[in-house]
């Protein structure tokens, strides 16, 4: 009897288990390529930068190859030298930007995030749709509008032209709005409300605590766009004392053609403006980390 019941379970196995070691598909073989792949066709132009960014004039127009120079302190030195600390102004001012507007907008997403997503007022599904249209339409139909509103405003030229717009992220608002439905319980809100706590209180003591990894998520994005974006103070911008290094860079380029010594100088810039990136990335991530191991821990 024994025997019959095993040879029914036999039976009954499934058919993956059928299937012999070299005919099951080696998906996992070929998404590891896939990701081979495109890590090296993102990474290949970062590795260019940075060994370019040692190399003298000669080498760099004489020679391709992914072999360091002789010439990276000469550059340094002459880029930190150009235009009496150009370079300096243009770094300061991209943390200005960057780190500011980036620190406002996760602020006023999370706001905004939170209250769609636990407060029921009328037209609520009405600014949400509005916001994911806004998530839609790219930024560069937005420029030329922005600009002549600040300069209806008398803030054209002004770090206040650069900031204002990038205060409003329509993703960043989608993702706090997420975040929030998930992160924060409806009943402690309202154990709190019996407490007699404020809604001022409510946000500051247990809602913010509660979606730091979300903000973080947020404030990342928003650096790293803002950071790099070129086009805003490209247009806003006509002082070069208040050009980020996208802009400062770009002007160096611009006029490398007549003297070609600023290549060099505009390639070891763009690679300096990595390195903000790379240290956001590093100390940011055990924010992630640790809503990963309480996301774990409460299941």
């Amino acid at each position: 009897m024994s025997t019959l019941v095993s040879d029914r379970r036999t039976s009954r196995a499934s058919p993956e288990s059928s299937i012999s070691p070299r005919r099951r598909p080696r998906r996992p073989v070929i998404a590891s390529t896939v990701l081979i792949l495109g890590a090296i066709y993102c990474l290949v132009p970062v590795l260019w930068v940075i060994t370019a960014s040692t190399k003298s004039n000669p080498e760099l127009f004489t020679t391709f190859t992914f072999l360091p120079g002789t010439g990276l302190l000469d550059n340094l030195t002459d880029l930190f030298a150009y235009g009496g600390g150009q370079f300096s102004l243009w770094a300061l001012n991209s943390l200005l930007y960057a780190g500011v507007g980036a620190a406002l907008s996760t602020l006023i997403s999370t706001m905004a995030g939170f209250a769609l997503a636990k407060y029921d007022f009328p037209g609520r599904q009405v600014w949400f749709y509005a916001i994911l249209a806004g998530i839609l339409l790219p930024g560069i139909t937005l420029a030329i509008p922005q600009y002549l509103l600040m300069s209806q405003m008398g803030l054209a030229g002004t770090h206040w032209s650069v900031l204002l717009p990038v205060l409003i992220s329509p993703f960043g608002i989608f993702l706090a709005r997420v975040y929030a439905s998930s992160a924060v319980p409806t009943d402690t809100m309202e154990a709190a409300r019996i407490d007699g706590a404020s809604e001022f209180r409510i946000f500051t003591s247990i809602v913010l605590p509660m979606m730091v990894p979300g903000m973080v998520t947020i404030f990342l994005l928003q650096f790293v766009g803002i950071w790099n974006n070129f086009l805003l103070p490209f247009i806003m911008l006509s002082d070069e004392r208040m050009y980020p290094l996208t802009v400062g860079l770009y002007t160096l380029l611009s006029k490398g053609s007549g003297t070609p010594s600023l290549y060099s100088l505009a390639i070891i810039g763009a690679a300096i403006s990595i390195i903000p990136l790379i240290v956001m990335m590093l100390v940011l991530q055990r924010y992630w980390r640790l809503d990963l191991v309480s996301g774990g821990l409460k299941g």
